[in-house]
């Protein structure tokens, strides 16, 4: 599904990626760990098309695709997927002006009709209740008063309703206390399916306990250096990743 290779970016005049490698198969789920500024955000905003980092080396393809030649709401209609570490407010808006319009947008790209209104209800409602999202939230403005753990469930809703083919969770779990944080995981496992795959940013071994990754890659300096399976992430819980910065070393 997705192919990274020897991708290096930068923000302004600094390197943040230093050659970045990553296969990621359908129906995997990756998660991504590593010490704060190793380049793990950076990437999740590479993949979504952020234009605020320039690629200056290296390939991303996406289902055959080349995504770099892509636009980011093109890389969106194509199935790419980014939840924010911080989403935010768009006071006036309501949820569902906005996710009908985005649905919208994609079917268009994808040559379809227009969803019409009676669809596009009967859709949000069964989405709502597969996440778990209350009904006032969802009529209300996109995360207008919610709080954080009612953020973070609004992106599992809209990805709920996008469904897409790749889903990139940045830190998702951040600031979510541990009922929130296994609201919001298992509302991500109804969504899975054999076809579809995830990238998971976390630095926390509860979230990967939820989702129970297929595996598990380390960066640092921007690069992954490590590789491996569920067991990689309890040894980092255990031990940090000092270990691995001293192998590194040697």
């Amino acid at each position: 599904m997705l192919e990274i290779r020897n991708l290096h970016a930068s923000v302004g005049d600094k390197e943040i990626l230093r050659g970045v490698d990553l296969t990621v198969g359908d129906g995997e789920v990756h998660a991504l760990m590593g010490p704060n500024g190793c380049g793990k955000s950076t990437l999740s905003n590479v993949l979504a098309g952020n234009p605020q980092y320039q690629v200056t080396e290296g390939s991303i393809t996406f289902n055959g695709k080349d995504v770099l030649s892509l636009t980011p709401d093109a890389r969106s209609h194509e199935g790419i997927f980014l939840s924010f570490q911080q989403p935010v407010e768009i006071p006036g808006v309501s949820m569902v002006n906005f996710m009908r319009a985005a649905i919208n947008a994609k079917r268009k790209y994808q040559g379809l009709p227009q969803m019409n209104a009676a669809e596009f209800l009967k859709l949000m409602r069964e989405k709502r209740k597969m996440v778990g999202m209350d009904s006032k939230l969802a009529g209300r403005s996109v995360n207008e008063g919610f709080s954080g753990g009612e953020r973070k469930r609004n992106e599992i809703f809209q990805m709920a309703m996008l469904e897409p083919k790749l889903a990139i969770l940045d830190e998702t779990d951040s600031g979510l206390d541990v009922d929130a944080l296994r609201i919001v995981a298992e509302g991500f496992n109804k969504l899975r399916k054999a076809d579809t795959s995830a990238i998971v940013i976390t630095h926390y071994q509860q979230m990967l306990d939820y989702i129970r990754p297929t595996v598990v890659h380390v960066m640092i300096d921007g690069r992954i250096v490590r590789t491996g399976g569920p067991e990689l992430g309890d040894r980092i819980e255990q031990q940090g990743f000092d270990w691995i910065k001293e192998e590194l070393a040697k």
